[in-house]
């Protein structure tokens, strides 16, 4: 936490703590592309406030959530939704040819949660296989970063 304590203090908020929980994963589990999503769950929409991947996924890029096994797991039942193959990641997410591209073929979606609601998500992707059980364990380190992250980036939407 000492790492998002020193990036708080830093003049360029929020950018400098989404890449400080960046500095996190990377350090937890090990990322290859990391995105940031906040949840408007009243317009239906999954925006995108940060990205290491700047070019493929811009931080200004918004999606539709669709029900499907990924909103079951992540939204109804509130838990890490991991995809350790092209095929799972195909079957929940339509731009898995640019994931694929990036050379990604496993993801880990953490659920950000704020006074029993999912305000966000931290999602990490790597190569094929990359997101082992012990992985996955050391990733709900990541929630506390996260909400930070996610709050700044949800009084940063409302403060535009």
């Amino acid at each position: 936490m000492t790492r998002m304590l020193q990036a708080l203090a830093q003049p360029d908020q929020p950018v400098a703590t989404y890449r400080a929980l960046e500095a996190e994963a990377q350090s937890h589990i090990g990322i290859r592309l990391f995105t940031l999503m906040t949840l408007d769950h009243e317009t239906g929409l999954a925006r995108r406030c940060y990205s290491n991947v700047p070019e493929a996924y811009p931080p200004s890029g918004a999606k539709e959530i669709t029900p499907n096994a990924w909103t079951k797991t992540v939204l109804d039942r509130q838990e890490v939704f991991v995809a350790n193959t092209l095929d799972e990641i195909a079957a929940v997410f339509p731009d898995h040819e640019l994931i694929q591209s990036l050379g990604c073929e496993s993801c880990l979606n953490i659920p950000i949660l704020v006074g029993g609601e999912v305000i966000g998500t931290l999602n990490c992707l790597h190569e094929a296989g990359h997101y082992t059980a012990e992985r996955v364990a050391k990733a709900h380190q990541l929630k506390e970063p996260g909400a930070l992250a996610l709050l700044l980036a949800l009084i940063n939407r409302d403060e535009q």
